[in-house]
C-alpha cells in the first residue's frame, strides 16, 4: 500500500491528512473530557483544521496543478564557486514548464562535456540519458525532465563513482543555470524509467544506476516534503568526516597548515548530496615533512557502508566537489587507485573501505 500511494503521488499528502485527523481525533477526545478546553480541545483542533486546509491546498496547487504561472529563475554567473555547491540544494517540487531551449542546450552540452572517456576515472563507460517523461519516482512532484544515470551491466565500481562525478558536474552547471536538480535512487521506480529508455536500454549490458531530475523549482511544495527537506538538511561536523590516519579515527585539523589552504573544499565535501543524506564517504590526509616543512602529499577517500551502488556514487559526487574547489583554489592534483602498499597500510580492513586518492602535483 505505502508503495503504491508512493508512486501514485498521494503519500506526501496522505501523510499531512493522516497527522490532521490525529489532532481533530485529540480535539474529539479532549471535547468529551470536558476540561482543559483550551489545550484538550480548541489548540488541537485549530492545528487539526490548518493542516487539513493545508493538505486540500496542495492537492489543488500541486497535485492537480491549479496555480498561477510562476517565473523563470535568475541565473547565477555572480556565485564563486564554493557559494554555487553551497547554494544548490535538492529541488522536490518542479513548475510545470520545460526547460528553454537555452537551457536544455547548455545542459545536454555538460552532460556530453563530463562523460567524456578522456574526463572519466575509470574504464568502463557511463551515460546520461536524458528523458522528457514523468517518471514514476517519490519524493518530487512535477519532475518531467530526468537525466538518467548508466553504467555497464557488470559490476564495475570505478564507474559508479563516475557516475557520481560526471552526474555532479552536471548539476552544478545547472545549478549556475538556475535550474533545480534532484537526485533519486531507491526512490525511483525501474521499471518506469526502463519503459521509457525504451531502445537506449539493453538489460544485458546496462545498468540504471540513479535518476536525476532537471527542471525549474517551484514554490507551490506539499507540506511534508518541506518538513522533511529540513530534516533531511543536516550534516555531520567535519571532524567526523576529514581524518589524519588511514582507519579514519583521528579528526583532522583542517585549519591548521598545509592543511588550511585546502579552505572550503571541506565545506562543499561536507554538504554533497547523499542517499537517504547518509553520508556514507570519509577522507582521510596524508602529509610529509619535506625540508623541515609539512606538505599535502594526498587525500584517501573512504566509503563506510557495504553498499555497493549508493555509497560509490555519493563518493564520486564528493569526488567532483573536492576537484571542483581545488581547481578554484588554483591546486593541482588527479585521482588514482593505489594499492594498499603504495598508501603503506598494512592489514585492510573492509570498513571503511578505500575507493581513491586525489594526489596533490608534486611540482606545485
Amino acid at each position: 500500500m505505502k508503495l503504491w500511494l508512493q508512486f501514485t503521488g498521494w503519500l506526501q499528502y496522505l501523510i499531512t491528512t493522516s497527522v490532521a485527523i490525529v489532532f481533530l481525533v485529540v480535539s474529539a477526545a479532549g471535547w468529551l473530557i470536558g476540561t482543559w478546553q483550551p489545550l484538550l480541545f480548541w489548540l488541537p483542533l485549530a492545528i487539526g483544521l490548518l493542516l487539513l486546509a493545508a493538505a486540500i491546498f496542495d492537492v489543488i496547487t500541486v497535485k492537480w496543478g491549479v496555480r498561477p504561472t510562476e517565473p523563470l529563475p535568475q541565473r547565477r554567473d555572480d556565485l564563486d564557486t564554493f557559494d554555487l555547491i553551497r547554494a544548490r540544494r535538492s529541488c522536490h517540487s518542479f513548475q510545470s514548464r520545460d526547460l528553454t531551449a537555452t537551457d536544455g542546450a547548455e545542459l545536454m552540452q555538460a552532460v556530453n562535456e563530463y562523460t567524456r572517456h578522456d574526463r572519466l576515472i575509470g574504464a568502463g563507460p557511463i551515460r546520461l540519458e536524458y528523458v522528457a517523461a514523468p517518471l514514476t519516482i517519490w519524493p518530487g512532484v512535477g519532475a518531467h525532465e530526468f537525466l538518467v544515470a548508466i553504467a555497464p551491466h557488470d559490476y564495475d565500481r570505478l564507474a559508479l563513482v563516475d557516475v557520481g562525478r560526471s552526474l555532479q558536474k552536471v548539476v552544478l552547471q545547472a545549478t549556475r543555470m538556475g535550474a533545480g536538480t534532484c537526485w533519486i535512487g531507491p526512490g525511483a521506480d525501474q521499471s518506469s524509467v526502463v519503459k521509457h529508455l525504451g531502445n537506449r536500454f539493453d538489460p544485458e549490458k546496462d545498468h540504471v544506476v540513479c535518476v536525476c531530475a532537471v527542471g525549474y523549482r517551484s514554490r507551490f511544495t506539499p507540506l511534508s516534503v518541506r518538513a522533511m527537506e529540513r530534516v533531511m538538511h543536516r550534516r555531520l561536523p567535519l571532524k567526523s568526516l576529514f581524518f589524519s590516519d588511514p582507519h579514519c579515527e583521528v579528526p583532522l585539523a583542517v585549519d591548521v597548515a598545509p592543511l588550511s589552504s585546502f579552505g572550503r573544499c571541506y565545506e562543499v565535501c561536507q554538504w554533497s548530496p547523499s542517499s537517504y543524506n547518509a553520508q556514507t564517504t570519509r577522507c582521510a590526509a596524508v602529509t610529509e615533512l619535506v625540508g623541515g616543512e609539512h606538505k599535502v602529499v594526498r587525500f584517501d577517500f573512504h566509503t563506510t557502508t557495504t553498499s555497493r551502488f549508493y555509497a560509490p556514487v555519493a563518493l564520486g559526487i564528493w569526488c567532483a566537489n573536492w576537484e571542483t574547489g581545488c581547481d578554484t583554489l588554483g591546486i593541482p592534483g588527479n585521482f588514482a587507485v593505489l594499492p594498499a602498499d603504495a598508501r603503506g597500510v598494512g592489514d585492510v580492513p573492509e570498513l571503511p573501505h578505500y575507493d581513491m586518492s586525489w594526489i596533490a602535483d608534486p611540482e606545485k
